[in-house]
């Protein structure tokens, strides 16, 4: 019978399931060759597949079949692969400006059986390169693809290390890079500060995303910042939290301001308390 593994491929770095020819069997990290709806491929092994891993991957459609083992032979071929890359990056850029069509080369990709030439470019604005297409397909003499890249696919594309000192996520793990909202940045307090919160894209960054559910989860079982409380001791006003910890900032009817935990509070009023201006004594804070 044979097996399925999860196989990351390509430039762009897609990850699908892939079928073993009979009961073969890969480790995590082994280099292998694929038959994709590309044609052969380079691949490598990210783990066996399973029900778990096909909830990930939103499929669990098998999306080719693994041939071998990568051969020292099969390695020598992607070196000239890569090779013959820059000369095909080469010619479309000076074949793209010919043409006068405002389009920028970023990155190109041979596809390792030859099948096809995948050519990733930029643009403000929809391409009509029909006729572009055909001038490549007949100076490679091989189909040639042309796919618009946005912004964070560039990142993805070209991006190598964030500012955690660790690979970008969306030219790792990352199968598709989540929209990513202030409300999200402001939900976890982190610095306003553009620079500190934008990646390599220069949008906010996808990890501000990753623990939100957990924030907005903890936010929910605390009083809302205003709400008035009444706790061991004594009563007081809610003016700020902090949701990992689990904590409030008190501000008691005899002007103390102290830290306690959630669940020291006995229970949350709608009213009641000196009559302050909540929001000027929550700025204050």
């Amino acid at each position: 019978m044979a097996n399925r593994f999860v196989v990351r491929y390509g430039v762009m770095r897609h990850v699908g399931e892939y079928q073993s020819r009979g009961s073969d069997e890969f480790r995590r990290g082994s280099q292998v060759m694929v038959r994709s709806n590309r044609g052969t491929e380079w691949g490598e092994i990210l783990c066996e597949a399973t029900p778990r891993t096909a909830e990930y991957l939103g499929k669990s459609d098998v999306v080719g079949k693994i041939l071998r083992l990568a051969t020292p032979e099969d390695e020598r071929m992607r070196d000239e692969v890569h090779q013959a890359e820059q000369t095909i990056f080469a010619d479309s850029k000076r074949l793209i400006s010919e043409s006068g069509l405002p389009m920028q080369v970023v990155d190109v990709e041979k596809v390792f059986g030859g099948e096809r030439i995948v050519i990733y470019y930029l643009s403000e604005s929809r391409v009509d390169f029909r006729e572009l297409v055909k001038t490549l397909t007949k100076h490679f003499g091989s189909r040639v693809e042309m796919r618009q890249l946005g912004i964070r696919d560039e990142a993805k594309l070209l991006a190598d290390y964030g500012d955690c000192g660790k690979p970008v996520c969306c030219n790792t793990h990352l199968q598709e890079m989540p929209p990513v909202s202030m409300k999200m940045v402001k939900a976890q307090k982190a610095t306003l500060d553009p620079t500190k919160i934008s990646g390599r894209c220069g949008r906010l960054k996808c990890c501000l995303r990753y623990e939100y559910e957990t924030y907005e989860s903890y936010r929910k079982e605390l009083p809302k910042v205003g709400k008035w409380v009444v706790t061991k001791q004594g009563k007081g006003r809610v003016l700020s939290q902090e949701i990992l910890a689990q904590k409030l900032l008190i501000s008691y009817e005899d002007n103390r301001r102290v830290m306690i935990d959630a669940k020291d509070v006995l229970t949350v009023v709608s009213a009641g308390g000196p009559s302050t201006d909540v929001a000027s004594d929550t700025t204050a804070s």
